[in-house]
């Protein structure tokens, strides 16, 4: 008997039905039997299943001799699961890889529960969504269990089958079976919630759901959508034969309405002239079932529209409606003019400000757009409190990021009072990105810009031949705010080349090495035992950092290369592997892909949002990258690096690179999971041809990193000793070029 029964219904999906299977045969966790349902489909889909089964024995075809629909297609399959557990999944989605291992860990946790429920992303054709809105439901319900009865809120679960994982004996034992037509999965899924004594929750994006251009019937306007009547009375007549669901009844009563109101105000599902009809069904509806003593209304607009309901026919609904989409353009146009009034006034507050004189003691640092002290800018900051202890150093810090700083560090908000006043008096910035544009950068004031790392893909103005990569990005604005720089950090003359291209702007180039990176030359393996024992990684465990690096060519940036939990598991015992994204992706969906619950299971340390990336590199005894800037710093610590560069073609398409790094690599190349795995397994990472590819790129792109970086900046640039003593260097001193002007070399 499998672990799980895969349900998957087939109607008119050639085109994805392919991506679909594959999803679900790729898994990591293999217990498990996939059920197709060819719906009489008229396209091809027959076919392509009967290929899928033919190869391989998980997957098993139902021929259905006519077409039943959705919901009885997904009983007739449901007739033959033998799993412990089943699940429904609409063939022209796609389960995320190690979703079924997931689902399997947690039942296991929570001793096979009734039902289990895990979160999903919308994938339109030009790339993923955000959030879904039961992420936030999802993450507060925990390790455990519960009932609806207690946890009423759960209800707001997304209604749809294929983000759950029913217990067959619970399904067969109430008689759970799917309605014909549409809307079919509410009645089953508010059945299977209020009836379940134990349900849980998984915060991890399971299922892509597939947002179709055309051809969706539940985007199709016509009167098809008034099946969501019958779909709710069977509800409602099941609850009338069970009083002991009593207190579910105004719980559901309010949610029906709800989805009812939501489906009205769609244009792509009820024409306008049927949705005074269709109001009034909805009345009908509220009338019928009312309970005694009401229900909560939701706040809010919703909750106008039910009690509407009550005692308001359509014309009266429709201009409260109308009246109250007036009253928020309305309200849209005074929050811009407030808005408007406070930038002017924070505007004249600048400009007053800016007519005081600059305090030559005064520096103002940010980093990776105002998320805290970290990289170049705070490794500078460091060094100037050490050796020039007479400048007063203030951070702007987002005020989501203030709980995190360190002790001691003085800072500003973006846009508060004082946060003018010290822009406008600071006689030096120190950014690794650039200053919005509203501030004025005056004269005598010294910019310095250390960028966010050695670069290989294009940057700046390079963009301008990739335009996929520069969607959304204004260039030219761009290049406007960097010409207010009077000096650009490089970590070589590779680094200077390439800022001088990317930025045509009139700055000065510090050949000086990367502040951040002092840190790692020199560095030994003691230097990152605290940080392993802060993350929780066995003493004498291999530490594998994987950090890849977000993607032009897909909208959101994330791609999966590989399943994280597998690459773990091939790697085997006495190794850890710890993944840090690219600071642009945590925030979005790439976490609950997995990655977050990989986590906490314990499979791997998610080390995405550590401040300082220097220390994880320390704490880690190989990098697996693709295209990240990480590698320039990582082998400043002569450590091994294998550049996992499966898509390298696209990448360089998509958004433009200055070499090629599978050509000139730090170490060695693989271009497939496969051969990713073998140089694990066989040793190859860390034999003598890596060493030596390693020292190669670090002579050719890192050739004044020597540990004295931040000094050299303080020195050069706040203690204003360039034309003095040489600064001190522990190899070859790095010169300083003037883009216009004089020409300095030390």
């Amino acid at each position: 008997m499998p672990r799980f029964s895969v349900i998957v219904p087939v109607y008119k999906v050639q085109g994805f039905l392919r991506e679909c299977l594959d999803s679900v045969l790729g898994q990591s966790y293999g217990d498990f039997e996939v059920i197709a349902v060819d719906d009489r489909s008229p396209d091809g889909s027959g076919a392509i299943l009967d290929e899928y089964a033919a190869r391989d024995a998980r997957v098993r075809v139902l021929h259905l001799p006519e077409n039943v629909g959705l919901g009885r297609a997904r009983n007739a399959g449901l007739d033959q699961a033998a799993g412990d557990y089943v699940l429904f999944l609409d063939s022209d989605d796609l389960y995320t890889p190690g979703l079924l291992a997931a689902v399997a860990a947690r039942l296991e946790t929570t001793g096979d529960p009734d039902l289990l429920v895990f979160d999903h992303v919308r994938t339109y054709w030009w790339g993923r969504g955000g959030r879904s809105d039961a992420a936030d439901l999802l993450d507060a319900a925990g390790l455990g269990t519960f009932r609806v009865r207690e946890s009423p809120e759960y209800l707001r679960l997304f209604l749809v089958a294929w983000n759950k994982a029913y217990r067959r004996a619970f399904f067969q034992e109430h008689g759970l079976r799917y309605a014909p037509g549409l809307y079919e999965d509410a009645p089953v899924t508010y059945r299977s919630m209020v009836l379940a004594e134990r349900i849980a929750c998984l915060d991890r994006i399971g299922v892509e759901y597939r947002q179709r251009r055309q051809g969706a019937i539940t985007r199709t306007p016509g009167r098809r959508h008034f099946e969501i009547f019958p779909q709710y009375e069977g509800l409602f007549a099941f609850l009338e034969r069970r009083p002991d669901l009593d207190w579910a009844r105004p719980l559901l009563l309010e949610r029906a309405l709800d989805h009812m109101l939501f489906v009205l105000a769609r244009e792509d599902r009820v024409r306008p002239a049927d949705r005074g009809d269709f109001y009034r069904e909805i009345r009908s509806f509220h009338r019928r079932h009312l309970p005694e003593g009401g229900f909560a209304e939701p706040d809010g607009w919703r909750g106008v529209e039910m009690r509407l309901l009550a005692s308001a026919p359509y014309a009266s609904y429709a201009a409260v409606r109308a009246l109250r989409d007036l009253r928020a353009t309305a309200l849209g146009g005074k929050r811009r003019a407030v808005r408007k009034v406070s930038e002017t006034a924070r505007r004249t507050w600048y400009t007053a400000q800016s007519k005081r004189p600059l305090d030559p003691h005064l520096a103002v640092y940010s980093a990776a757009h105002h998320r805290g002290v970290s990289g170049d800018p705070a490794a500078i900051h460091a060094k100037a409190r050490e050796i020039a202890p007479h400048l007063q150093g203030v951070w702007v810090v987002r005020e989501d990021a203030v709980e995190a700083l360190p002790p001691g560090i003085d800072h500003v908000t973006p846009g508060s009072r004082r946060y003018h006043e010290v822009m406008a008096r600071a006689t030096y910035w120190v950014n690794d990105v650039n200053w919005p544009g509203t501030l004025a950068k005056r004269p005598g004031s010294v910019h310095l810009h250390t960028h966010q790392g050695t670069p290989l893909k294009y940057m700046g103005a390079d963009l301008l031949t990739k335009p996929g990569a520069r969607h959304g990005f204004d260039v030219p604005r761009m290049l406007r705010r960097a010409d207010r720089w009077d000096y650009s950090l490089a970590s070589g003359r590779y680094a200077e080349r390439v800022w001088e291209r990317a930025y045509p702007c009139h700055f000065t180039s510090l050949r000086t090495g990367s502040p951040r990176n002092d840190v790692l030359v020199g560095a030994g393996p003691e230097r990152g035992a605290a940080v392993r024992e802060r993350l929780g990684i066995p003493a004498g465990d291999m530490v594998v950092l994987y950090a890849p690096t977000r993607r032009d060519y897909r909208r959101g940036g994330h791609v999966e290369r590989f399943d994280p939990a597998r690459f773990a598991a091939d790697l085997g015992p006495g190794h850890t592997l710890v993944v840090r994204l690219h600071p642009s992706l945590a925030g979005g969906v790439a976490r609950r892909l997995g990655l977050t619950d990989l986590h906490r299971r314990g499979v791997l340390v998610d080390a995405t949002d550590e401040p300082h990336a220097s220390e994880v590199m320390l704490a880690s005894d190989v990098l697996v990258t693709d295209y990240s800037a990480l590698m320039f710093d990582y082998v400043l610590l002569d450590r091994p690096v294998v550049v996992h560069a499966d898509d390298w073609g696209a990448f360089a398409a998509g958004r433009g690179a200055y070499f090629d790094v599978t050509a000139d690599a730090p170490g060695h190349v693989s271009r497939s999971y496969q051969e990713l795995t073998r140089l694990f397994s066989s040793g190859a990472w860390q034999d003598a041809e890596a060493a030596r590819l390693r020292a190669a790129f670090r002579e050719r792109y890192c050739e004044c990193e020597d540990g004295l970086a931040a000094e050299r900046v303080v020195r050069l640039v706040m203690l204003g000793e360039g034309g003095g003593a040489p600064l001190p260097s522990a190899r070859r001193m790095p010169g300083v070029r003037a883009r216009s002007g004089e020409l300095v070399e030390r």
